[in-house]
């Protein structure tokens, strides 16, 4: 932001917050410094003199974005974030690094907001960061973001969104899977507004990078289609990194940047160079080697009024940017209020979008009922981005060729993410972190390899990111591909995992009511996975509601003095549903109630859950999944026990016992028992 520099005081600069670091980590008996301690001439070059951003507005919408992907250094973002001025990240709260609040007075834990890993939450920061690999994949969604909305809205003289993001890296991240995905997507989308800097220190936690690593990095980076500059001196050389972000920054190559910066693990400390560095404390006389004053957690007066200015010069920023679009709104009114509805995160009635899709005749494959819904959407909701790990039509999310996103059509809203499921899902977490609302994105996949996107699928539930997960292909019913495709465990993650809607429609309605979970209001910090079968039901069960899914269980089937309660979703309540008007015709009376989101059900008052289930002396679960979670609500289960089959998918149902009539004898023999025990699977 500041130009030109300023040596000295850079010098001064790097000193003072290698040692407050240092003082940071001491405070704990540790907290990765090393990796921080190393980069702070990089951090004080992108704070400075590159990036766009306004400390008292961590928010503003074109600002600069910065991705900490080596997740551990978070110490060096927060002492970055207080030295440039952001009122929420005192040097009270650097004291708290890694550590809660004692309880008040109150009882109480207050939190602090220097977590051991970034977490978005934090003005500040971005994204949360610490599984490696991921953070570059979130840098990579950021820019997407940026280049998509620039073409919607930049017109000649009207820059409004500009931003460019910076992520750092180290030898860590560059090892994983889902960082080589998102680097490859990135050079292929040519993301030119993509700047990644490698902390090239040689180091990773067991030991030297030569125990594991011979490749040549720069070729292997080339060769995906990055530029590649290098920079020898990071340790000490202000000048040198600010020269190839300079670089990187004027290049007109339409390539992204990669930046390999040698650098030494906690630099000028005890330990430097070496792995005890990356997570260990630091001695007395390491703090010493960079003290310029006496005191502990505390920059001079130099490094201070060094950074002083920062703070006007980004309201400036912001406020040059709010006048470009007073006169940009008096020439393109309709693009202006188009930009503040995605900024305000405005997706219009969703339930007035959706209510004219009518089921008839025949029930249709939910996957195939989904696409029709999707398409609709994505013709109404300009916010929705979508993209697809190569199974796009399996999936049966509709011809889109008219709406690719690539390097030549920056306006596109579909992304061809290759078989790069990991990489999808930490992908969309950035699409979905540059904005609140600005960005709905949507990927589909099967859903058995959603076990390859789970980590990116959990860092969104944990960053409170809303984007929707597709899953076609959900249950032994997927046939003949065998049990490699047949996901009978995956459920269990997903539906344990905290703020995650796992949705399992059984038809029509309940996909339209799944689309208004997903996109309410109320579940805006939430995201979802709609997870849906590969083949038609055979029955239609007349009294499913979109309306009631929010209530995440309903009756869909009531018997007075009933029983039993067959509790079921998805491609399964069909035959729980036949199952039940015979064992009601041979005299067990039985109730059916559709449960598509255990989570959304278990959020309703007692009384309703009550109601639902009912006080029958059996409440048996009916799914193709090992039952796990059922044993919350249910006395028993007929499920899985073991993998799928490679059959068709009605043989799999009579196979596995999960067919109307095999429901029938289970539940008749589990029925005559004398004992009921509080959960046991049916055999």
């Amino acid at each position: 932001m500041t130009n030109p520099t300023d040596t000295t005081s850079d010098a001064q600069a790097v000193r003072d917050l290698r040692k407050l670091i240092i003082d940071c980590c001491r405070q704990n008996g540790g907290g990765h410094g090393g990796s921080a301690i190393g980069m702070v001439p990089l951090a004080i070059v992108l704070w400075r003199y590159t990036m766009r951003y306004n400390p008292r507005n961590a928010d503003w919408f074109n600002r600069d974005r910065f991705v900490l992907s080596n997740g551990h250094a978070a110490i060096l973002l927060y002492t970055m974030l207080h030295a440039a001025g952001y009122p929420e990240m005192t040097m009270d709260e650097l004291k708290l690094y890694a550590s809660a609040k004692a309880p008040n007075s109150t009882g109480k834990w207050q939190a602090t907001v220097c977590h051991g890993h970034p977490e978005i939450e934090v003005p500040g920061v971005e994204v949360t960061t610490g599984p490696l690999g991921q953070g570059i994949a979130n840098a990579v969604g950021l820019a997407i973001a940026s280049k998509h909305l620039a073409a919607q809205f930049n017109k000649p003289g009207y820059e409004l969104i500009t931003a460019k993001v910076y992520c750092t890296t180290g030898d860590g991240c560059l090892q994983e899977g889902v960082a080589q995905e998102a680097m490859a997507i990135a050079g292929h989308l040519g993301l030119d507004n993509l700047v990644l800097c490698y902390d090239n220190n040689q180091v990773t936690c067991d030991g030297p990078l030569d125990w594991i690593v011979s490749e040549d990095t720069n070729a292997k980076v080339r060769a995906l289609g990055w530029d590649v500059l290098d920079v020898w001196d990071g340790d000490s050389s202000t000048d040198e990194i600010l020269a190839a972000l300079r670089l990187a920054q004027a290049s007109t190559s339409g390539k992204p940047v990669f930046i390999n910066i040698r650098t030494t693990i906690g630099y000028g400390t005890s330990t430097a160079g070496t792995f005890k560095s990356h997570h260990g404390t630091y001695s007395d006389e390491d703090a010493a080697k960079f003290a310029t004053h006496t005191e502990s957690h505390a920059l001079s007066q130099q490094t201070k009024d060094y950074f002083a200015p920062l703070i006007e010069q980004g309201w400036a920023l912001e406020q040059s940017w709010n006048d470009s679009v007073s006169r940009y709104t008096q020439k393109y009114p309709d693009e202006a209020r188009q930009l503040q509805a995605l900024i305000g995160g405005t997706t219009g009635n969703v339930s007035d979008i959706l209510q004219n899709l009518q089921p008839e005749g025949m029930p249709v494959a939910t996957r195939q009922w989904n696409g029709h819904a999707f398409n609709t959407l994505m013709s109404h909701i300009p916010q929705l981005m979508a993209g697809g790990a190569d199974l796009w039509n399996s999936n049966q999310m509709g011809d889109q060729s008219h709406r690719i996103f690539d390097r030549n059509h920056r306006d596109g809203r579909v992304i061809r993410f290759g078989i790069r499921e990991h990489a999808m899902a930490a992908i969309s977490n950035g699409l979905s972190a540059f904005h609140p609302g600005a960005i709905i994105p949507v990927t589909a996949t099967f859903f058995m390899f959603y076990l390859y996107a789970a980590p990116g699928v959990r860092m969104g539930a944990l960053s409170h990111l809303r984007t929707i997960h597709v899953a076609t292909h959900d249950s032994i019913g997927e046939g003949q591909n065998g049990p490699t495709h047949q996901p009978v465990e995956i459920d269990s993650l997903f539906r344990a995992m905290p703020n995650l809607l796992y949705i399992r429609p059984a038809d029509e309605e309940e996909v339209i009511g799944a689309w208004m979970c997903a996109l309410s209001e109320r579940n805006a910090r939430t995201p979802s996975i709609i997870s849906l079968a590969r083949d038609p039901a055979a029955v239609r069960i007349p009294s499913t509601g979109r309306k009631n899914v929010a209530l995440g269980g309903y009756t869909v089937l009531d018997t007075p003095d009933a029983q039993v309660t067959l509790v079921s979703c998805g491609s399964e309540l069909q035959f729980a549903y036949l199952a039940a008007m015979k064992l009601t015709e041979n005299g067990i009376r039985t109730r059916v109630v559709s449960i598509p989101c255990l989570s959304l059900f278990e959020q309703q008052p007692e009384d309703y859950q009550g109601k639902v289930l009912s006080q029958t002396p059996h409440i048996i679960s009916v799914e193709a999944y090992v039952s796990t979670l059922w044993a919350r609500i249910c006395t028993a289960s007929i499920s899985m026990d073991s993998f799928g089959y490679s059959g068709s998918g009605a043989a799999n149902f009579q196979r596995f016992g999960l067919d109307s009539e095999s429901i029938v004898r289970r539940v008749t023999a589990h029925v005559g028992k004398k004992t009921v025990r509080r959960w046991v699977r049916i055999e």
